[in-house]
Protein backbone atom coordinates (compact mmCIF):
# COMPACT_ATOMS: atom_id res chain seq x y z
CA UNK A 1 0.00 0.00 0.00
CA UNK A 2 1.40 3.40 -0.99
CA UNK A 3 0.69 6.89 0.28
CA UNK A 4 -1.73 9.19 -1.51
CA UNK A 5 1.11 11.55 -2.42
CA UNK A 6 3.13 8.68 -3.93
CA UNK A 7 0.07 7.52 -5.87
CA UNK A 8 -0.32 10.96 -7.49
CA UNK A 9 3.40 11.06 -8.27
CA UNK A 10 3.25 7.65 -9.97
CA UNK A 11 0.13 8.49 -11.97
CA UNK A 12 1.59 11.71 -13.33
CA UNK A 13 4.95 10.09 -14.10
CA UNK A 14 3.17 7.68 -16.44
CA UNK A 15 0.90 10.30 -18.04
CA UNK A 16 1.92 11.93 -21.31
CA UNK A 17 0.26 14.86 -23.01
CA UNK A 18 -2.00 13.88 -25.94
CA UNK A 19 -1.47 15.09 -29.53
CA UNK A 20 -2.40 18.60 -30.64
CA UNK A 21 -5.35 19.48 -32.84
CA UNK A 22 -7.21 22.56 -34.09
CA UNK A 23 -10.76 23.48 -33.09
CA UNK A 24 -13.00 26.37 -33.97
CA UNK A 25 -13.61 29.05 -31.39
CA UNK A 26 -17.17 27.76 -30.88
CA UNK A 27 -15.83 24.29 -30.04
CA UNK A 28 -12.91 25.41 -27.90
CA UNK A 29 -14.53 25.68 -24.46
CA UNK A 30 -13.01 23.17 -22.03
CA UNK A 31 -9.90 22.46 -24.08
CA UNK A 32 -6.37 23.50 -23.08
CA UNK A 33 -4.35 25.81 -25.30
CA UNK A 34 -1.48 24.10 -27.13
CA UNK A 35 -0.02 27.37 -28.37
CA UNK A 36 0.95 30.73 -26.94
CA UNK A 37 -1.53 33.40 -27.98
CA UNK A 38 -0.21 36.83 -28.93
CA UNK A 39 -2.02 40.02 -29.85
CA UNK A 40 -2.11 40.34 -33.64
CA UNK A 41 -2.55 44.10 -33.24
CA UNK A 42 -2.82 46.56 -30.34
CA UNK A 43 -5.84 46.18 -28.05
CA UNK A 44 -7.85 48.42 -28.04
CA UNK A 45 -7.40 48.90 -31.79
CA UNK A 46 -8.11 52.65 -31.56
CA UNK A 47 -8.86 55.35 -29.01
CA UNK A 48 -12.48 54.76 -28.05
CA UNK A 49 -15.08 56.18 -25.73
CA UNK A 50 -15.78 54.55 -22.37
CA UNK A 51 -19.01 56.54 -21.92
CA UNK A 52 -21.93 58.17 -23.63
CA UNK A 53 -21.23 61.88 -23.65
CA UNK A 54 -19.27 64.56 -25.48
CA UNK A 55 -15.78 64.70 -26.94
CA UNK A 56 -14.06 67.97 -26.06
CA UNK A 57 -10.72 69.66 -25.66
CA UNK A 58 -10.15 69.74 -21.91
CA UNK A 59 -8.65 73.23 -22.33
CA UNK A 60 -12.08 74.48 -23.46
CA UNK A 61 -13.86 73.41 -20.26
CA UNK A 62 -11.17 73.53 -17.55
CA UNK A 63 -13.17 75.97 -15.39
CA UNK A 64 -16.61 74.42 -15.94
CA UNK A 65 -18.90 74.04 -12.90
CA UNK A 66 -22.59 73.79 -12.04
CA UNK A 67 -22.64 77.50 -11.23
CA UNK A 68 -20.62 78.49 -14.31
CA UNK A 69 -21.19 75.87 -17.03
CA UNK A 70 -19.29 75.96 -20.32
CA UNK A 71 -21.42 76.10 -23.44
CA UNK A 72 -20.06 74.49 -26.61
CA UNK A 73 -21.73 74.16 -30.02
CA UNK A 74 -22.14 70.55 -31.21
CA UNK A 75 -20.63 69.99 -34.66
CA UNK A 76 -21.35 66.29 -35.12
CA UNK A 77 -21.71 62.91 -33.50
CA UNK A 78 -19.99 59.55 -33.68
CA UNK A 79 -21.46 56.14 -32.82
CA UNK A 80 -19.83 52.75 -32.26
CA UNK A 81 -19.07 51.29 -35.65
CA UNK A 82 -18.84 54.61 -37.49
CA UNK A 83 -15.89 54.69 -39.88
CA UNK A 84 -16.09 58.35 -40.94
CA UNK A 85 -15.12 60.39 -37.90
CA UNK A 86 -15.58 64.19 -37.69
CA UNK A 87 -12.59 66.32 -36.59
CA UNK A 88 -13.02 68.36 -33.42
CA UNK A 89 -12.29 72.07 -33.68
CA UNK A 90 -11.33 74.44 -30.87
CA UNK A 91 -14.34 75.68 -28.90
CA UNK A 92 -16.71 72.95 -30.10
CA UNK A 93 -17.98 69.52 -28.92
CA UNK A 94 -18.87 66.28 -30.69
CA UNK A 95 -21.54 63.97 -29.31
CA UNK A 96 -20.09 60.49 -28.77
CA UNK A 97 -21.38 57.07 -27.72
CA UNK A 98 -19.71 54.20 -25.85
CA UNK A 99 -17.27 52.27 -28.04
CA UNK A 100 -17.03 54.94 -30.73
CA UNK A 101 -13.73 56.20 -32.16
CA UNK A 102 -12.52 59.33 -30.36
CA UNK A 103 -12.37 62.23 -32.86
CA UNK A 104 -9.04 63.78 -33.80
CA UNK A 105 -8.06 66.69 -31.49
CA UNK A 106 -10.38 65.48 -28.67
CA UNK A 107 -8.41 64.81 -25.50
CA UNK A 108 -11.21 64.28 -22.96
CA UNK A 109 -14.76 62.95 -22.83
CA UNK A 110 -17.49 64.35 -20.58
CA UNK A 111 -20.13 61.91 -19.33
CA UNK A 112 -23.66 62.71 -20.43
CA UNK A 113 -24.75 62.89 -16.76
CA UNK A 114 -22.71 66.10 -16.31
CA UNK A 115 -24.19 67.88 -19.29
CA UNK A 116 -27.41 69.29 -20.74
CA UNK A 117 -28.11 69.64 -24.46
CA UNK A 118 -30.39 72.19 -26.06
CA UNK A 119 -30.58 73.55 -29.62
CA UNK A 120 -27.37 71.78 -30.72
CA UNK A 121 -25.44 73.31 -27.83
CA UNK A 122 -24.18 71.38 -24.82
CA UNK A 123 -23.82 72.85 -21.34
CA UNK A 124 -20.99 71.22 -19.41
CA UNK A 125 -21.17 71.38 -15.62
CA UNK A 126 -17.80 70.03 -14.57
CA UNK A 127 -14.21 70.08 -15.68
CA UNK A 128 -12.43 66.88 -16.76
CA UNK A 129 -8.88 65.63 -16.72
CA UNK A 130 -6.92 65.25 -19.89
CA UNK A 131 -7.57 61.75 -21.24
CA UNK A 132 -10.60 61.16 -19.01
CA UNK A 133 -13.01 58.44 -20.21
CA UNK A 134 -10.82 57.55 -23.20
CA UNK A 135 -9.82 53.93 -23.77
CA UNK A 136 -6.32 54.33 -25.19
CA UNK A 137 -5.06 52.56 -28.31
CA UNK A 138 -2.90 49.61 -27.18
CA UNK A 139 -3.66 50.31 -23.51
CA UNK A 140 -4.33 46.63 -22.68
CA UNK A 141 -2.02 44.78 -25.08
CA UNK A 142 0.70 45.81 -27.51
CA UNK A 143 1.09 44.13 -30.90
CA UNK A 144 2.82 40.73 -30.50
CA UNK A 145 2.48 40.86 -26.71
CA UNK A 146 1.75 37.46 -25.08
CA UNK A 147 -1.87 37.40 -23.95
CA UNK A 148 -2.50 33.73 -23.08
CA UNK A 149 0.11 31.11 -22.27
CA UNK A 150 0.17 27.57 -23.61
CA UNK A 151 -1.50 25.30 -21.06
CA UNK A 152 -4.32 27.75 -20.31
CA UNK A 153 -7.73 26.12 -19.79
CA UNK A 154 -10.22 27.68 -22.19
CA UNK A 155 -13.02 29.15 -20.08
CA UNK A 156 -15.76 31.58 -21.21
CA UNK A 157 -13.54 34.65 -20.55
CA UNK A 158 -10.71 33.00 -22.53
CA UNK A 159 -13.12 32.40 -25.43
CA UNK A 160 -14.04 36.08 -25.25
CA UNK A 161 -10.37 37.07 -25.26
CA UNK A 162 -9.62 34.89 -28.27
CA UNK A 163 -12.55 36.41 -30.14
CA UNK A 164 -11.37 39.92 -29.21
CA UNK A 165 -7.97 39.07 -30.67
CA UNK A 166 -9.58 37.87 -33.91
CA UNK A 167 -8.93 34.13 -33.56
CA UNK A 168 -11.56 31.99 -35.33
CA UNK A 169 -9.74 28.73 -34.51
CA UNK A 170 -7.04 27.71 -32.07
CA UNK A 171 -4.52 24.92 -31.45
CA UNK A 172 -5.41 22.80 -28.45
CA UNK A 173 -4.47 19.48 -26.89
CA UNK A 174 -6.89 16.70 -27.77
CA UNK A 175 -9.28 15.59 -25.06
CA UNK A 176 -8.85 11.97 -23.95
CA UNK A 177 -11.19 9.19 -25.01
CA UNK A 178 -12.43 7.67 -21.76
CA UNK A 179 -14.16 4.30 -21.35
CA UNK A 180 -16.17 3.29 -18.28
CA UNK A 181 -16.83 -0.27 -17.13
CA UNK A 182 -18.97 -0.86 -14.03
CA UNK A 183 -19.18 -4.37 -12.57
CA UNK A 184 -21.55 -6.00 -10.11
CA UNK A 185 -24.28 -8.69 -10.15
CA UNK A 186 -26.44 -6.52 -7.92
CA UNK A 187 -26.66 -3.49 -10.22
CA UNK A 188 -29.82 -2.44 -12.03
CA UNK A 189 -30.76 0.67 -13.97
CA UNK A 190 -32.74 3.36 -12.12
CA UNK A 191 -36.45 3.07 -12.86
CA UNK A 192 -36.80 -0.71 -12.82
CA UNK A 193 -38.35 -2.64 -9.93
CA UNK A 194 -35.69 -4.06 -7.64
CA UNK A 195 -35.64 -7.59 -6.28
CA UNK A 196 -34.16 -8.53 -2.91
CA UNK A 197 -30.39 -8.01 -2.94
CA UNK A 198 -30.41 -5.63 -5.93
CA UNK A 199 -29.47 -1.94 -5.94
CA UNK A 200 -29.62 0.85 -8.46
CA UNK A 201 -26.41 1.59 -10.36
CA UNK A 202 -25.26 5.11 -9.51
CA UNK A 203 -21.59 4.89 -10.46
CA UNK A 204 -22.02 4.92 -14.24
CA UNK A 205 -24.29 7.97 -14.06
CA UNK A 206 -22.18 9.84 -11.50
CA UNK A 207 -18.86 9.25 -13.29
CA UNK A 208 -20.34 10.03 -16.70
CA UNK A 209 -21.64 13.31 -15.25
CA UNK A 210 -18.25 14.03 -13.67
CA UNK A 211 -16.54 13.55 -17.03
CA UNK A 212 -19.15 15.57 -18.91
CA UNK A 213 -18.75 18.43 -16.46
CA UNK A 214 -15.19 18.67 -17.78
CA UNK A 215 -16.29 18.47 -21.41
CA UNK A 216 -15.56 14.76 -21.88
CA UNK A 217 -18.22 12.34 -23.05
CA UNK A 218 -17.26 8.69 -22.45
CA UNK A 219 -16.69 6.71 -25.65
CA UNK A 220 -18.36 3.73 -24.02
CA UNK A 221 -20.13 2.91 -20.76
CA UNK A 222 -20.78 -0.73 -19.85
CA UNK A 223 -22.48 -2.17 -16.77
CA UNK A 224 -21.53 -5.84 -16.47
CA UNK A 225 -22.24 -8.82 -14.24
CA UNK A 226 -19.34 -10.43 -12.38
CA UNK A 227 -18.60 -12.76 -15.26
CA UNK A 228 -14.95 -13.06 -16.21
CA UNK A 229 -15.58 -13.75 -19.90
CA UNK A 230 -17.90 -10.74 -20.29
CA UNK A 231 -15.60 -8.41 -18.37
CA UNK A 232 -12.46 -9.48 -20.23
CA UNK A 233 -14.12 -9.08 -23.62
CA UNK A 234 -15.48 -5.65 -22.69
CA UNK A 235 -12.12 -4.52 -21.33
CA UNK A 236 -10.29 -5.56 -24.50
CA UNK A 237 -12.69 -3.56 -26.65
CA UNK A 238 -12.75 -0.57 -24.31
CA UNK A 239 -8.96 -0.39 -24.06
CA UNK A 240 -8.73 -0.39 -27.86
CA UNK A 241 -11.07 2.62 -28.06
CA UNK A 242 -9.74 4.64 -25.14
CA UNK A 243 -6.84 6.68 -23.82
CA UNK A 244 -8.15 6.19 -20.28
CA UNK A 245 -10.10 3.20 -18.99
CA UNK A 246 -11.94 3.47 -15.69
CA UNK A 247 -13.38 0.37 -14.08
CA UNK A 248 -15.51 0.46 -10.95
CA UNK A 249 -15.64 -2.55 -8.65
CA UNK A 250 -13.78 -5.83 -8.87
CA UNK A 251 -10.39 -4.63 -7.59
CA UNK A 252 -10.64 -5.66 -3.94
CA UNK A 253 -9.86 -9.08 -2.45
CA UNK A 254 -13.21 -10.90 -2.72
CA UNK A 255 -13.80 -14.09 -4.69
CA UNK A 256 -15.80 -12.15 -7.31
CA UNK A 257 -13.33 -9.26 -7.57
CA UNK A 258 -12.19 -10.30 -11.03
CA UNK A 259 -11.00 -7.09 -12.64
CA UNK A 260 -7.48 -6.97 -11.19
CA UNK A 261 -6.87 -10.55 -12.36
CA UNK A 262 -8.12 -9.70 -15.86
CA UNK A 263 -5.80 -6.68 -16.02
CA UNK A 264 -2.87 -9.06 -15.52
CA UNK A 265 -4.13 -11.39 -18.27
CA UNK A 266 -4.40 -8.43 -20.65
CA UNK A 267 -0.77 -7.47 -19.96
CA UNK A 268 -1.62 -4.28 -18.09
CA UNK A 269 1.45 -3.19 -16.19
CA UNK A 270 0.45 -2.68 -12.56
CA UNK A 271 1.92 0.51 -11.09
CA UNK A 272 0.17 0.28 -7.72
CA UNK A 273 -2.74 -1.37 -5.94
CA UNK A 274 -4.09 -0.02 -2.65
CA UNK A 275 -3.61 3.55 -1.48
CA UNK A 276 -3.42 4.70 2.13
CA UNK A 277 -6.49 6.90 1.77
CA UNK A 278 -10.08 6.79 2.95
CA UNK A 279 -12.39 6.45 1.15
CA UNK A 280 -10.64 4.65 -1.69
CA UNK A 281 -8.12 2.17 -0.29
CA UNK A 282 -8.53 -0.53 -3.04
CA UNK A 283 -7.47 1.75 -5.90
CA UNK A 284 -5.62 0.23 -8.84
CA UNK A 285 -3.52 2.02 -11.45
CA UNK A 286 -1.72 0.51 -14.41
CA UNK A 287 -0.64 1.20 -17.97
CA UNK A 288 -0.86 -0.59 -21.29
CA UNK A 289 1.45 1.12 -23.77
CA UNK A 290 0.50 4.79 -23.23
CA UNK A 291 -3.04 4.03 -22.07
CA UNK A 292 -3.97 4.68 -18.45
CA UNK A 293 -5.96 2.05 -16.57
CA UNK A 294 -7.76 2.97 -13.34
CA UNK A 295 -9.56 0.44 -11.17
CA UNK A 296 -11.76 2.33 -8.71
CA UNK A 297 -13.52 0.83 -5.68
CA UNK A 298 -17.19 0.00 -6.09
CA UNK A 299 -18.67 2.02 -3.24
CA UNK A 300 -20.19 5.19 -4.79
CA UNK A 301 -18.45 7.71 -2.53
CA UNK A 302 -15.10 5.95 -2.82
CA UNK A 303 -15.46 5.85 -6.61
CA UNK A 304 -16.28 9.55 -6.96
CA UNK A 305 -13.69 10.75 -4.46
CA UNK A 306 -11.05 8.55 -6.10
CA UNK A 307 -12.03 9.95 -9.51
CA UNK A 308 -11.73 13.51 -8.23
CA UNK A 309 -8.40 12.97 -6.46
CA UNK A 310 -6.59 10.43 -8.68
CA UNK A 311 -8.15 10.33 -12.15
CA UNK A 312 -8.78 14.01 -12.85
CA UNK A 313 -5.12 15.07 -12.34
CA UNK A 314 -4.16 12.54 -15.04
CA UNK A 315 -6.91 13.72 -17.39
CA UNK A 316 -5.82 17.32 -16.90
CA UNK A 317 -2.24 16.43 -17.74
CA UNK A 318 -3.33 14.43 -20.81
CA UNK A 319 -5.13 17.58 -21.98
CA UNK A 320 -1.98 19.68 -21.61
CA UNK A 321 -2.82 21.24 -18.27
CA UNK A 322 0.27 20.49 -16.18
CA UNK A 323 -0.84 19.26 -12.78
CA UNK A 324 -0.49 21.87 -10.07
CA UNK A 325 -1.16 21.33 -6.41
CA UNK A 326 -4.74 22.12 -5.56
CA UNK A 327 -5.64 25.36 -3.84
CA UNK A 328 -6.33 24.66 -0.18
CA UNK A 329 -8.13 26.73 2.42
CA UNK A 330 -7.63 26.79 6.16
CA UNK A 331 -10.90 26.60 8.06
CA UNK A 332 -12.05 26.13 11.63
CA UNK A 333 -13.81 22.79 12.10
CA UNK A 334 -17.16 22.87 13.92
CA UNK A 335 -17.07 19.40 15.49
CA UNK A 336 -14.63 16.74 16.71
CA UNK A 337 -13.30 14.15 14.26
CA UNK A 338 -11.96 10.69 15.12
CA UNK A 339 -10.35 7.93 13.06
CA UNK A 340 -7.74 5.19 13.21
CA UNK A 341 -4.25 6.36 12.22
CA UNK A 342 -2.61 4.97 9.09
CA UNK A 343 -4.60 6.47 6.22
CA UNK A 344 -5.14 10.00 4.94
CA UNK A 345 -8.88 10.50 5.28
CA UNK A 346 -10.91 12.82 3.07
CA UNK A 347 -13.87 13.87 5.17
CA UNK A 348 -16.78 15.34 3.24
CA UNK A 349 -17.72 18.77 4.50
CA UNK A 350 -19.46 22.07 3.93
CA UNK A 351 -17.25 25.16 4.09
CA UNK A 352 -18.84 28.54 4.77
CA UNK A 353 -18.38 31.65 6.89
CA UNK A 354 -19.78 32.23 10.36
CA UNK A 355 -21.20 35.43 11.83
CA UNK A 356 -17.65 36.62 12.58
CA UNK A 357 -16.70 36.20 8.89
CA UNK A 358 -14.41 33.31 9.82
CA UNK A 359 -14.04 30.39 7.43
CA UNK A 360 -15.58 27.32 9.06
CA UNK A 361 -16.14 23.75 7.87
CA UNK A 362 -18.75 21.26 9.05
CA UNK A 363 -18.51 17.52 8.29
CA UNK A 364 -21.60 16.24 6.52
CA UNK A 365 -23.72 13.44 7.90
CA UNK A 366 -23.02 10.01 6.42
CA UNK A 367 -19.25 9.57 6.08
CA UNK A 368 -19.21 5.86 5.18
CA UNK A 369 -18.01 5.05 1.66
CA UNK A 370 -21.46 3.82 0.55
CA UNK A 371 -23.29 6.91 1.87
CA UNK A 372 -23.44 9.19 -1.14
CA UNK A 373 -25.75 11.65 0.63
CA UNK A 374 -22.80 13.06 2.57
CA UNK A 375 -20.94 13.70 -0.68
CA UNK A 376 -23.99 15.06 -2.49
CA UNK A 377 -24.35 17.76 0.17
CA UNK A 378 -20.62 18.53 0.46
CA UNK A 379 -18.65 21.27 -1.26
CA UNK A 380 -15.22 20.29 0.04
CA UNK A 381 -12.96 17.58 1.41
CA UNK A 382 -11.41 17.98 4.86
CA UNK A 383 -7.89 16.53 4.99
CA UNK A 384 -7.54 14.36 8.12
CA UNK A 385 -3.77 13.61 8.21
CA UNK A 386 -2.59 10.02 7.94
CA UNK A 387 -0.99 9.60 11.39
CA UNK A 388 -3.53 11.60 13.38
CA UNK A 389 -6.48 10.01 15.16
CA UNK A 390 -8.30 13.03 16.61
CA UNK A 391 -9.10 16.59 15.56
CA UNK A 392 -10.83 18.70 18.18
CA UNK A 393 -13.64 21.13 17.53
CA UNK A 394 -12.28 24.61 16.76
CA UNK A 395 -9.01 23.33 15.26
CA UNK A 396 -7.77 24.73 11.95
CA UNK A 397 -7.91 22.10 9.21
CA UNK A 398 -6.90 21.96 5.54
CA UNK A 399 -9.86 22.05 3.17
CA UNK A 400 -9.90 21.21 -0.54
CA UNK A 401 -12.77 22.60 -2.60
CA UNK A 402 -14.43 20.14 -4.99
CA UNK A 403 -15.01 21.38 -8.51
CA UNK A 404 -17.54 19.19 -10.28
CA UNK A 405 -18.32 21.94 -12.78
CA UNK A 406 -15.30 22.37 -15.02
CA UNK A 407 -15.43 24.14 -18.37
CA UNK A 408 -17.30 22.00 -20.85
CA UNK A 409 -17.84 22.19 -24.56
CA UNK A 410 -21.49 21.80 -25.65
CA UNK A 411 -20.64 19.69 -28.75
CA UNK A 412 -18.76 17.24 -26.54
CA UNK A 413 -21.19 17.10 -23.63
CA UNK A 414 -24.26 15.72 -25.37
CA UNK A 415 -26.47 13.15 -23.71
CA UNK A 416 -25.16 9.60 -23.90
CA UNK A 417 -26.75 7.59 -26.69
CA UNK A 418 -28.18 4.11 -26.31
CA UNK A 419 -25.29 2.78 -28.41
CA UNK A 420 -22.78 4.12 -25.90
CA UNK A 421 -24.42 2.49 -22.85
CA UNK A 422 -24.52 -1.29 -22.65
CA UNK A 423 -26.12 -2.80 -19.58
CA UNK A 424 -25.25 -6.06 -17.79
CA UNK A 425 -24.23 -8.23 -20.76
CA UNK A 426 -22.86 -7.66 -24.21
Amino acid sequence: MITFEKAIENILKHTQCLPKTSVTLVQSLGYVLAETIKAKEPIPRFNSSAVDGYAVRFEDIKNASYTAPKLLPIIGEVKAGDTVIPILRKGFAIKIFTGAVVPQNANALVMQEFTAEKNRTVSIFRKVRKGENIRRHGQEFRKNQIVLKRGTLITPPVVGMLATLGYSSVRVTRKPCVGLIITGNELRNPGVKLQTGEIYDSNSFALTAALQSHGINPVTVKILKDNKRFIKSALEKTIALSDVVITVGGVSVGEYDLVKEIFTELDVKKIFWKVAMKPGKPNYFGTLDKKLIFGLPGNPVAALVSFHLLVMPAIRKLMGDDYKKEFYLNAKITSDLKKKPGRLEFVRGIVSTNRFDELVVTPTKGQDSHMIGGLANANCLIHFPKEENFISKGSIVKVELMNWDGAKSPPEAEAMSGEQRATNNE
